[in-house]
């Protein structure tokens, strides 16, 4: 199983706005932090932005920031945003399927339910578990080098313990 790219910078766009939550971020510092097309991430913003996940403002000042608090955004829900269009394999896309097996094929009834389990288990997490007190990802996606006093010299990545 392979995630798009769009869920991966989805991801990446809400973990950015998440250590910087309450600010206005610009596309142009998350794409650079986050290794990300700025194409690309200019799609996945404003998806995100139709759903109720972040708010943009346009203009010279303008960028973006979360708009629900991190406890409020399941990274389920983000995932289906951008799977579930994407079928897991070809039986289960309506359009294209030229499987003849799909009538009577038990292995296709095993790996929805393994698709489904996975959602749930990620149902379960949200983005403040992705964030909080990961000094490690502070540290990476900070836009000034002043790390939250959570995240001490000592709980980096690579310091001396």
């Amino acid at each position: 199983m392979r995630l798009t790219t769009r869920t991966n910078l989805a991801s990446r766009v809400l973990m950015f706005c998440a250590v910087h939550e309450g600010k206005l971020v610009k596309s142009s510092d998350i794409a650079k932090a986050c290794n990300a097309s700025g194409n690309h991430l200019g799609h996945v913003v404003h998806k995100l932005q139709q759903h109720g996940f972040v708010e943009t403002l346009r203009g010279r000042a303008g960028g973006l920031r979360l708009a629900l608090g991190p406890r409020d955004i399941s990274i389920g829900k983000v995932f289906r945003l951008f799977e579930s269009s994407v079928p897991f394999a070809e039986c289960f896309a309506a359009d294209d399927n030229t499987c003849p097996l799909t009538g009577t094929c038990r292995l296709r009834d095993f790996i929805k339910r393994a698709v489904e389990a996975f959602y749930h288990e990620l149902d379960m997490i949200t983005l403040d578990d992705l964030v909080c007190g990961n000094c490690g990802l502070e540290a990476i996606l900070q836009l000034a080098p002043n790390p939250s006093s959570l995240c001490s010299e000592t709980n980096l990545p690579g310091s001396a313990h």
